[in-house]
């Protein structure tokens, strides 16, 4: 397993941040298709100026992100959209990281799946992850769907459903951790999803969202993974510095490597005063944790 970051958290110019990362010493990038390398308007010449930029500086892409939350497959009447958006993204993903030697990833949420995994909004989630994972066998990269909003059982039944390897996973524990909170809390989720009727709880929570068993689940899925920690205080969700949260790091990357992943472990970090030094010890905190691993 190697280290990759989510290049946005750094809050810097594009340039600056890779020089950054350099500093670092860390390999790869987890690049945000939005802004200048929106997909839709970033065309051949744009993707080969960047893949330029980052082989002067002996960096990669370990994975694209595009869909921050804004999209909702569950939305039959936004399927067409969404779908078509999807295609350009799998298309841009598959260019800018042939030379990795692998498929294209691109990570997204997808919006929130129905637990119970049926009904209309299910039949939707089947039907777009249906269309962009046969689009992206065909271009050579897969969707990587986001971990977190739903319990791995129901991701897993997503992919049962589909079973391409135009859909995959991108596991995030802490996200696990996060949204039980987050379904209980947030106004507009509240309102659409339905708030459940028990109050937070932890024992529950972690039962049922498996942050760190679920890769029992889904292992044959991951392709891409995000390195955040967080933890729930008085029944509000809250990222935590790595390594300070609720995620036991050495049991997750065992599971990880007992399911044979090999991939990136892409820091994460979106909130702090100090994105720099926190992705700094985050990086050191991951390799520690590696060795230990290895000389285990």
């Amino acid at each position: 397993m190697q280290i990759s970051l989510m290049l946005g958290n750094l809050r810097q110019p594009f340039e600056e941040s890779l020089y950054t990362v350099q500093r670092l010493n860390i390999p790869a990038i987890h690049l945000s298709a939005g802004g200048m390398w929106n997909p839709a308007t970033c065309d051949a010449a744009c993707r080969k100026r960047l893949r330029a930029m980052l082989r002067q500086r002996g960096l990669v892409i370990s994975a694209l992100s595009r869909w921050g939350g804004e999209v909702d497959l569950g939305e039959a009447g936004q399927a067409d959209q969404n779908i078509a958006d999807a295609r350009r993204t799998l298309e841009m993903a598959a260019d800018l990281m042939a030379e990795n030697g692998g498929p294209g990833i691109w990570q997204a949420h997808i919006g929130v799946m129905p637990h119970t995994a049926d009904g209309p909004r299910w039949d939707s989630f089947v039907h777009c992850a249906q269309a962009i994972a046969r689009h992206g066998e065909k271009v050579g990269a897969c969707l990587a769907v986001e971990t977190g909003p739903e319990p791995p059982a129901v991701v897993e039944k997503l992919m049962h459903a589909v079973e391409s390897p135009g859909l995959r996973v991108n596991y995030d524990p802490a996200n696990l951790i996060l949204w039980p909170a987050l379904l209980r809390t947030v106004g507009r989720l509240v309102e659409k999803f339905g708030k459940p009727p028990t109050p937070y709880d932890k024992e529950t929570a972690i039962r049922e969202f498996e942050p760190v068993e679920g890769v029992k689940r889904l292992g044959r899925y991951i392709v891409h993974t995000h390195a955040k920690d967080a933890r729930v205080q008085d029944g509000r969700d809250q990222e935590s510095p790595l390594g300070q949260g609720w995620v036991d790091w050495p049991r997750y990357l065992r599971l990880l490597k007992d399911n044979g992943y090999q991939g990136y472990l892409a820091i994460e970090r979106e909130t702090g005063a100090d994105p720099v030094g926190d992705i700094a010890a985050a990086a050191e905190f991951l390799r520690a944790q590696l060795r230990l691993m290895q000389s285990g």
